[in-house]
């Protein structure tokens, strides 16, 4: 018996990451870990910088990065809009190590123009990357 499927959009800004059938989806939502199987309720919530793992329909996992967004899950299709997506395997850990940094300095010394939200979500996206890219290696 082959295992029941959902449609899987996962979208950013720039360009479609991946579109296809999935049997469970996993990412952080603004209310903590999410589990979507075929036949979820329909729901829309915001989602956190983090990771994507899905189970593509003959077992293959794939993991992407998002760096937040919003997850909506409709009868037979789900969407992943994201504001940034990027496949965990193209992440470039020298780029986020350095944009980690960069937040960090920017929030150890503001200057008159800074906006600690802004440097919050530029390091939380920074860790969640190198997080990502850290548990890929294992």
């Amino acid at each position: 018996m082959a295992a029941m499927t959902v449609h899987l959009d996962v979208v950013s800004a720039e360009e479609q990451i991946f579109s296809g059938r999935v049997e469970t989806l996993q990412v952080t939502g603004s209310e903590g870990e999410l589990g979507i199987h075929p036949g979820h309720a329909p729901l829309i919530t915001a989602i956190k910088p983090g990771m994507v793992r899905l189970v593509k329909q003959h077992g293959d996992e794939e993991v992407i990065y998002v760096a937040g967004g919003v997850l909506e899950v409709q009868p037979g299709n789900v969407t992943v809009l994201a504001d940034t997506a990027v496949r965990a395997e193209d992440l470039d850990e020298q780029a986020a190590t350095d944009a980690k940094r960069r937040a960090e300095e920017h929030i150890a010394n503001p200057g008159a123009d800074f906006n600690y939200a802004e440097a919050a979500q530029q390091l939380a996206e920074a860790i969640a990357q190198l997080d990502l890219i850290r548990k890929l290696r294992k």
